[in-house]
């Protein structure tokens, strides 16, 4: 049986726009529980350094039914703070084994 831990997702909802027409946005603490989230390996670091640039920390795998937009959002575990970067991977659940079907990518964020 798989190990999962309960993320802290900061999910970007834009709140209002400024002075300058540029959008404003909160970021409200909510729990996601029943995460997998795996180590990066060298050589995946190594490829999205030279592709895009950021340090991958883990991959977080979402579990089935999750509707949170997770696109460039800050989430917490393991008492650490990381970013999302590069698009979710989203298969279709039904065609997935298991209880996971969207894969996020997370750097150290500070």
């Amino acid at each position: 049986m798989f190990k999962t831990i309960t993320v802290t997702l900061y999910e970007r909802i834009e709140s209002g726009r400024d002075a300058f027409n540029a959008p404003e946005y909160t970021e409200p603490p909510v729990s996601v529980p029943g995460v997998l989230a795996a180590p990066a390996s060298s050589e995946a670091i190594v490829t999205d350094m030279q592709l895009h640039g950021k340090r991958l920390a883990y991959e977080l795998y979402i579990p089935k039914g999750d509707t949170h937009d997770w696109r460039d959002c800050r989430v917490d575990f393991f008492g650490q703070g990381f970013r999302v970067y590069d698009l979710p991977k989203e298969y279709i659940e039904g065609n997935v084994p298991g209880a996971w079907n969207k894969i996020v990518k997370v750097e150290k964020y500070e």
